[in-house]
């Protein structure tokens, strides 16, 4: 397959448990494999929480609300995906006792409690984790500045364990099967070439806009913020941390949304340590995971269009049906 400049499609994605989440402006689909071998689908409009409103479009601050967006999105599409593998099972007396406390919304409470202890856990592992790790050596290095980078070097290294160590998990292999699948028909699309299986198959699995790429951005960011952070107070410098944490998402964002722009050689640069982490994160789909992917990207994504106007495609006429009355030459 001829390797042409990739053009932005503005289409984006996750995997779910045995699926793929795509989304294209307010509009997203999420296609699962079922457990009797079909392919389930649901497609739904999600204007996020700054609808209609203009900061969406201001740069830095629409990236944090872009962040919170990814949230909600994706659990509500993991939760979405994971219903077509729970067990039946009879509703609990906790599960009534929910219900009627939150008047039938107990799902919504419960998504909404894990979605913030998730952010909780993140915050204390990837933020908090690093600085008092870095601390302890802190009686061997003396400078400020080089402690700002050890902490940031310890968050990155945390990072790859903690992917390393989920990867042994099979549902986690298939999910990161699935993101893979997920950014080669992204790929494909974005290079020019028709979504059929054999080219999804041969595209890359790599991505600069990829969620793997943003958080490792997220680190390097943070590395420069937190350099700046001259309190001596333990207990200051933690809040000091977990306050800029919107910022950092704010510059992340600008920065990834650029990467998927751009093909410049900084870009380049910039974009090749995520790229690398990708390896982790994803693996090499098999051919039903990319039908999978294909049917999300079609509900939700002209890509016959798109390749028309961008690369000039034509889709080949099907050729005309022989007359059965004709007869063999």
């Amino acid at each position: 397959m001829a390797k042409r400049k990739g053009c932005y499609s503005g289409i984006g994605g996750q995997a779910v448990l045995e699926g793929i989440m795509m989304k294209n402006g307010d509009k997203y689909a999420v296609a699962v494999r079922k457990p009797d071998g079909e392919i389930g689908l649901e497609v739904e409009n999600y204007p996020g929480v700054l609808a209609g409103n203009k900061l969406k479009n201001i740069p830095f601050i629409r990236g944090i609300f872009n962040f919170i967006d990814s949230l909600i999105l994706g659990t509500r599409c993991l939760n979405y995906s994971a219903g077509f593998y729970e067990e039946e099972e009879e509703e609990s007396g906790m599960d009534k006792a929910l219900n009627k406390m939150t008047g039938g919304n107990a799902e919504k409470v419960l998504t909404t409690f894990v979605t913030v202890l998730s952010v909780i856990l993140a915050v204390g592992i990837f933020i908090v984790l690093p600085y008092f790790l870095s601390g302890l050596l802190k009686g061997y290095i003396r400078n400020e500045s080089l402690m700002a980078i050890l902490e940031g070097c310890i968050r990155i290294a945390i990072f790859i364990l903690y992917v390393l160590a989920i990867s042994l998990m099979k549902d986690i292999r298939r999910l990161f099967m699935y993101h893979g699948a997920e950014h080669k028909c992204i790929n494909c699309i974005e290079h020019g070439h028709p979504l059929t299986v054999r080219n999804v198959k041969r595209s890359s699995r790599q991505h600069k806009r990829c969620g793997t790429s943003f958080i490792f951005f997220v680190f390097l960011v943070s590395i420069v913020l937190f350099f700046f952070i001259r309190v001596d107070n333990t207990l200051e410098k933690v809040v000091l941390r977990i306050l800029l944490i919107p910022v950092v998402a704010g510059i992340s964002y600008e920065i990834i949304r650029l990467a998927g722009r751009s093909n410049n050689i900084l870009i380049r640069i910039l974009s090749a340590p995520g790229l690398l982490v990708q390896k982790l994160t994803t693996k090499e789909p098999d051919e039903q995971m990319i039908q999978v992917a294909i049917a999300a990207v079609e509900a939700v994504f002209d890509w016959k269009t798109f390749l028309n106007e961008k690369f000039g495609y034509v889709e080949p006429e099907e050729p005309a049906a022989q007359d059965d009355d004709e007869d063999d030459i």
